[in-house]
C-alpha cells in the first residue's frame, strides 16, 4: 500500500488504541526491570546476579534497541510497518517468555537482548503507522494522545514490577507481556493496513553489524573494568579498543553511503550535532543514577520492591508535568533558555544522591526523584523536536535515526560506567571489613552488597551486613559525583551550541514536543 488510505474514524480510534497498547508495553518494559534488579541480584529469591551481569541485562536490551531501530525503520519502508511491527511483537512476546523462565544470569541477559530486537523492529512500525492512520489536525491530536502512554508506562512500569513480586516470582514481570503482545498481534491483523513507502530506504548491514559489534566490545571493556582488579589486563582495554576502532570504522562507511541510515555528516551542523551530544550525556546520568536508585532503595534501605515502586511515583510526575510545561514555554521564550538550566537542575539531583544516606528522611528523596524528573521532561521533548524539525524534510528520516541512537547509546553507556564506578568503589571500601574472613566469604562479600549481605545473613555476623551498606552507600556517593558532571557537561554543550536569546526567539513547532520526531519517523 502506497498511498493513505480514508478510514472510518471507528477504526481510526480502534488503530490509535492498539499503538497505545503497544507504546505502554514498551515504556513499561522500560521501567520493570530497574525494580526487579534487586530481587535478581539475591541468591536465594533470583538468580544471585552480580553487578556485571545485572548491568548486561540491563544493558543487552537498550543496545540492541539503539542499533537496530534505523534498519527497522527501512524494513518497513520495504516490507510493511504492520509485517515488520507483527514480527517484532512475536519477538518480543517469546523473548519474554524465555527471560521469565531463565535459569541463569547469562539467560537471562540473551533474553533481553532479543526483547530489545522487538521493540526495535515495534518502535519504528508505531509512528509510521500513527502517520499513515491520520492525516491534518486528526494527526497532531492523536499524537498528542498518542505520548500519553509514556508517561503512562512510567508511572505504572515499577508499580506493577512491584505488585508482581509482592506475589509471584521474579519472572512474573516478564510473562504478563505475552497476553498483551497476543491481543495486540489481532488487533493489528485485524484492523491495521499493511502501510509501506512508494520510495522504500535501502538496508544498511554492514553498518547494523559494525554497530552493534563496536558498541558490544565498548560496553564489555568497560563493564569488565568492574569486575577485576587492574585496568591494565588485555580483557579490559582490548576490548575497548576494538570498539572504539569499529565505532570509527562505522562511522566512515555511513560517510560513503549515498543514502545512509545513520548519517554522521548532521553532526557537523552545530545545533544538531550539539543538541544530540548533550540528549546523549544526559540519557548516560539518567540510565547510570537509574542503576544507582534500585540497589539503594531495595538494598540499603530495605524497601519491599511494590514499596520502591511507589517511591518512584514522583520522577514520572515530574516527566509528565515537565514535557507540556515547557512544551508552552518554548512557544514565547527561546529553546537556550527553557532547557538550559534544567538540564542543570537534572545534572544537579544526580548528584544530589551523594548527600543520600541509611537515614535519609523518605520525603527528601522524594522531593528529589520529582524534580529530576521535572527537569529531564522539560528538556528531552522540547531539544529533540527542535533539532529534528529543524532539519530539512529529505534528512527528517536520518536525523530521527540519529537522535533515536544517540540517545540509546548513552544508555547503555552510562549503566556500563556507573555501574563499573560503583562496583570497583564498593569493592575497595568493603575490603578493610574482610580481614580474617574466610577465602569463600571474602570473595562473595567483593561481588556485591547483596551477596555480602546474603553470607552475612548465612554465617551470623550482622557486622558485615552493616559494613555493605556502609560501603554501597560511599559507592553510590562517588559515582552519583561522576555522573553529576557528566550531565553537567552536556549542559555546558547545550548552552553552547543553541542559538544564543540575543540571536531571536527560536522558531519551533507549536504541536507537543513528540510531533516533529513523530513525523520524521
Amino acid at each position: 500500500m502506497t498511498a493513505p488510505l480514508a478510514l472510518p474514524k471507528s477504526r481510526q480510534q480502534l488503530i490509535l488504541a492498539i499503538l497505545m497498547l503497544c507504546s505502554l508495553l514498551i515504556w513499561i518494559e522500560n521501567t520493570v526491570l530497574s525494580n526487579t534488579l534487586e530481587t535478581l541480584a539475591d541468591p536465594v529469591r533470583g538468580l544471585g546476579a552480580d553487578p556485571g551481569q545485572l548491568q548486561w541485562a540491563t544493558g543487552a536490551y537498550t543496545l540492541a534497541f539503539a542499533t537496530l531501530m534505523f534498519t527497522a525503520g527501512a524494513l518497513g519502508d520495504r516490507f510493511g510497518h504492520r509485517t515488520v511491527f507483527s514480527s517484532g511483537l512475536v519477538i518480543f512476546a517469546g523473548s519474554s517468555l524465555c527471560a521469565a523462565y531463565a535459569g541463569d544470569a547469562g539467560q537471562l541477559i540473551a533474553a533481553r537482548a532479543a526483547m530489545g530486537v522487538g521493540s526495535a523492529l515495534i518502535t519504528p512500525a508505531m509512528m509510521a503507522i500513527l502517520m499513515w492512520t491520520f492525516t491534518g489536525p486528526a494527526r497532531a491530536a492523536a499524537i498528542g494522545i498518542f505520548s500519553t502512554s509514556a508517561g503512562v508506562g512510567m508511572a505504572a512500569g515499577p508499580v506493577l514490577a512491584g505488585f508482581l513480586l509482592a506475589h509471584f516470582w521474579w519472572g512474573s514481570v516478564f510473562l504478563i507481556n505475552v497476553p498483551v503482545a497476543a491481543l495486540a498481534l489481532v488487533g493489528l491483523a485485524m484492523l491495521v493496513p499493511n502501510f509501506r513507502s512508494p520510495t522504500p530506504r535501502p538496508l544498511d548491514p554492514a553498518g547494523m553489524l559494525l554497530s552493534i559489534s563496536g558498541l558490544v566490545a565498548l560496553a564489555y571493556g568497560l563493564i569488565r573494568a568492574g569486575q577485576v582488579a587492574a585496568w591494565s589486563r588485555t580483557d579490559v582495554w582490548v576490548p575497548i579498543v576494538v570498539g572504539l576502532v569499529l565505532l570509527a570504522v562505522f562511522v566512515l562507511v555511513e560517510l560513503r553511503l549515498k543514502v545512509p541510515s545513520f548519517d554522521p555528516r548532521l553532526f557537523a551542523q552545530r545545533t544538531f550535532g550539539g543538541g544530540n551530544v548533550a540528549l546523549g550525556l544526559l540519557l548516560f546520568g539518567v540510565a547510570a543514577i537509574t542503576f544507582y536508585n534500585a540497589f539503594y532503595l531495595q538494598g540499603a534501605l530495605g524497601f519491599s520492591p511494590m514499596k520502591a515502586g511507589l517511591a518512584n511515583i514522583p520522577t514520572a510526575l515530574g516527566a509528565l508535568a515537565g514535557a507540556p510545561l515547557a512544551s508552552r514555554l518554548v512557544r514565547r521564550l527561546p529553546l537556550r533558555l527553557v532547557t538550559v538550566p534544567p538540564l542543570a537542575m537534572a545534572a544537579l539531583t544526580m548528584g544530589g544522591y551523594g548527600f543520600l544516606g541509611l537515614q535519609t528522611p523518605l520525603v527528601w528523596i522524594e522531593i528529589l526523584l520529582l524534580v529530576q524528573g521535572l527537569s529531564v521532561g522539560m528538556v528531552i521533548g522540547p531539544v529533540t523536536a527542535a533539532l529534528v524539525s529543524d532539519l530539512p524534510l529529505e534528512q527528517a528520516g536520518a536525523g530521527s535515526a540519529v537522535t533515536n541512537t544517540v540517545r540509546q547509546t548513552g544508555s547503555v553507556i552510562g549503566i556500563a560506567v556507573g555501574g563499573t564506578i560503583m562496583s570497583i568503589t564498593y569493592r575497595n571500601a568493603i575490603e578493610p571489613s574482610l580481614e580474617g574472613a574466610s577465602g569463600p566469604v571474602r570473595d562473595q562479600a567483593r561481588v556485591s552488597a547483596e551477596q555480602a549481605r546474603h553470607v552475612a545473613t548465612a554465617i551470623h555476623r550482622p557486622s558485615l551486613a552493616q559494613a555493605a551498606d556502609d560501603a554501597f552507600i560511599h559507592a553510590m556517593h562517588v559515582g552519583a559525583g561522576w555522573i553529576a558532571a557528566i550531565a553537567l557537561l552536556g549542559a555546558a554543550v547545550l548552552l553552547i551550541t543553541l542559538p544564543s536569546p540575543s540571536a531571536g526567539k527560536k522558531n519551533v513547532p507549536a504541536p507537543e514536543p513528540d510531533y516533529a520526531e513523530a513525523r520524521s519517523s
